[in-house]
């Protein structure tokens, strides 16, 4: 019996190592008005050239583009103002964690995101020399198109294995670039991933009251995860706000994307976290005229449609960074 117990005891040790994953404790639990306290709001000139106006946070919050509860925190476009061609775009927000990071989990609950023809919101990571120092894109769409794509953004000499362990896809429109991160190189297209869940994204995420997304960043792998609130498969530690977190236990995540022909120190330096919502500009305007959108020109639907934007708002519930 003595030998037969310390048989088993073997077996349990050699499985061991490849059941455990890396943990990370909670550093940061981001809710309400504490968003105020670790973003600042960057009214600054759109780089993708939308029809926006970013505003600063006095201003967001006169104007009610932003508010926050004990477990709500708002960020939206004005819906009320009809724009003249020379104005200068549609008042909306854009915030920028005040921490960096570099090896992270970061978990998004969320209830809402913006939606409506015209509308470009994203969550998204990015160092301070862009592409060098890289972007990751956890949340992105455009009018209001299913599901979400996640993307990375780099400088040269950074592709991806076109087998990698994930639900997603390489997305149809950029097959022909799919496995080259580098911006310059791909016409800012990246290394995109398309969920394979339509209610990651648009009016479906809202009319399930949103859900999580999670990114897991190291040296060696960049993951993001996503489930509906209301899932089965949404693991306790993320439903839960667990104190530690292990991410290798959360199942298969929906875009993946490894080290094994892009050097990722070399390639993405520390982080700074993203929440914002254009309009038209380079990609949402760019594809306005094949996303089943009225009017003539994604400019001219954002000048004089201000009641299709009142659902364009983000509602957080928290953001909570491990470490």
């Amino acid at each position: 019996m003595k030998s037969f117990i310390l048989g088993i005891a073997a077996i349990v040790l050699c499985i061991r190592p490849t059941l455990a994953g890396q943990t990370y404790s909670k550093a940061l639990d981001i809710t309400g008005a504490g968003f105020y306290d670790e973003f600042s709001f960057v009214a600054s000139a759109d780089p993708t050239h939308g029809r926006v106006k970013y505003v600063d946070q006095q201003t967001a919050q006169q104007d009610n583009l932003t508010y926050a509860t004990l477990d709500s925190f708002i960020l939206r476009a004005d819906y009320k103002t009809y724009l003249a061609p020379s104005d200068p775009g549609r008042k909306s927000v854009r915030i920028q964690s005040n921490r960096q990071f570099t090896t992270f989990v970061g978990i998004f609950d969320m209830y809402h995101m913006p939606t409506g023809c015209g509308t470009w919101p994203a969550v998204w990571t990015v160092g301070d020399n862009w592409p060098n120092h890289g972007e990751i894109d956890i949340l992105e769409g455009v009018n209001n198109v299913t599901p979400n794509i996640a993307t990375l953004h780099t400088g040269s000499n950074c592709r991806m294995s076109s087998s990698r362990n994930m639900t997603g896809f390489v997305p149809t429109w950029t097959r022909s670039a799919g496995q080259n991160c580098a911006a310059y190189e791909t016409a800012n297209k990246g290394c995109g991933v398309q969920f394979d869940d339509a209610a990651s994204f648009g009016p479906p995420f809202n009319s399930n009251q949103g859900g999580w997304y999670a990114i897991e960043r190291t040296s060696s792998n960049i993951k993001v995860y996503f489930w509906p609130r209301g899932d089965h498969s949404v693991p306790p530690q993320v439903e839960l706000s667990y104190a530690v977190v292990e991410p290798a236990t959360w199942g298969t995540p929906a875009a993946a994307w490894s080290n094994d022909m892009c050097d990722f120190p070399s390639h993405f330096g520390p982080h700074n976290i993203i929440i914002n919502l254009t309009f038209c500009g380079d990609w949402a305007g760019a594809v306005y005229s094949n996303s089943g959108c009225p009017d003539t020109s994604c400019e001219s639907f954002v000048n004089n449609n201000p009641g299709s934007f009142h659902d364009a708002y983000f509602d957080f519930s928290a953001i909570r960074i491990y470490t």
